[in-house]
């Protein structure tokens, strides 16, 4: 007789475990947590920088920035005033539950941050079957890209509280159909806020910085 062991499904719940632990401890700390999604090269770590230098002063700001390798993204969101963790995957396409729970215990005291911003290794399939505990998930797309994403990705556009469309100030210059890319958001998230903007010129972000001000506020009322 031969048993089939479901490797997949245990490893998922086991990672779900973790990650209600993780929101729990942030829960408890007062850290708003957000879960930052996107492929390489679409501005997750230009967006942090551009963010944090538009927040209030008096919001502290925790980044656990994950790749393969190197902490080239974590010195840059330290070097925008952030208190940086950098997490190593060492080939894994994603970050889990078990890595944020080590980066959490790096950062120490969490109650001295109102915001942890998580950004995740650059793909657009594995993150989004891991939780990690955040409050929030924001998936960027930009425009070089190509407009036919979430047709291709469907997995990634779905479940994600937040779409951030970045590089608008190449839409001049690339043929990006933002009529068909946003008609693909809508079958998979219908009422999916989004945030057309541009990390270089600033255009669109005092809407995105609104949004993610009043989530922060909201969580702490």
């Amino acid at each position: 007789m031969t048993q089939k062991i479901p490797v997949v499904q245990n490893i998922m719940n086991a990672n779900d475990q973790l990650a209600a632990q993780n929101r729990a401890r942030l829960d408890q700390a007062g850290v708003f947590a957000v879960n930052l999604m996107a492929s390489p090269g679409a501005g997750k770590t230009s967006l942090i920088e551009a963010t944090l230098k538009r927040l209030p002063s008096t919001i502290q700001v925790a980044a656990v920035d994950g790749d393969i390798a190197t902490s080239i993204d974590a010195d840059r969101a330290a070097a925008a005033g952030a208190t940086a963790i950098q997490i190593n995957t060492g080939g894994e396409c994603h970050l889990d539950a078990v890595m944020l729970r080590n980066a959490l215990d790096q950062l120490g005291d969490l109650a001295r941050f109102d915001l942890l911003i998580v950004e995740n290794v650059g793909n657009l399939i594995c993150p989004a079957a891991f939780q990690l505990g955040t409050h929030k998930s924001v998936l960027i797309a930009s425009i070089p890209e190509g407009d036919d994403k979430p047709y291709k990705y469907p997995g990634m556009y779905q479940g994600v509280d937040a779409l951030i469309i970045n590089k608008i100030d190449l839409l001049p210059y690339i043929p990006f159909r933002m009529d068909y890319f946003r008609k693909g958001v809508e079958i998979l998230s219908p009422d999916l806020v989004s945030f057309p903007l541009s990390c270089l010129t600033g255009e669109g972000f005092d809407q995105w910085v609104d949004w993610l001000g009043t989530s922060i506020q909201e969580f702490h009322a």
